[in-house]
């Protein structure tokens, strides 16, 4: 039987609207690729406003232990890419950890 996510990880970005064509490539080529290895599922949303776009990750884990094994300690901490403060508006501080309490996909 598959795990089941108990844990949502989720980080923010936003950068000028005049950069999101050339961050969301580097996003999905160098933030993605991690988290599908090791989480159970991860997402990629962006929401383009008028001058700045924003990009959410959200990332799905078995347990904080799991998630703390792939960051290294601390499941809050964020991780830079390389590139990000070229970038990002100002590098986000924090990440959300949240419980997930309902999960029910739509059924087909």
């Amino acid at each position: 039987m598959a795990q089941k996510p108990t844990i949502a990880r989720i980080w923010r970005g936003r950068t000028r609207r005049e950069v999101a064509d050339a961050y969301e490539p580097y996003i999905r080529r160098e933030g993605i690729p991690p988290l599908e290895k090791t989480a159970l599922a991860v997402q990629l949303f962006r929401e383009d406003r008028e001058t700045e776009s924003e990009f959410v990750t959200i990332s799905y884990w078995p347990s904080i232990e799991a998630m703390s094994a792939f960051t290294g300690g601390d499941p809050n901490k964020v991780h830079h890419l390389p590139r990000d403060a070229e970038f990002l508006i100002e590098l986000p501080e924090r990440i959300a950890v949240m419980r997930i309490l309902v999960d029910e996909s739509p059924r087909g």
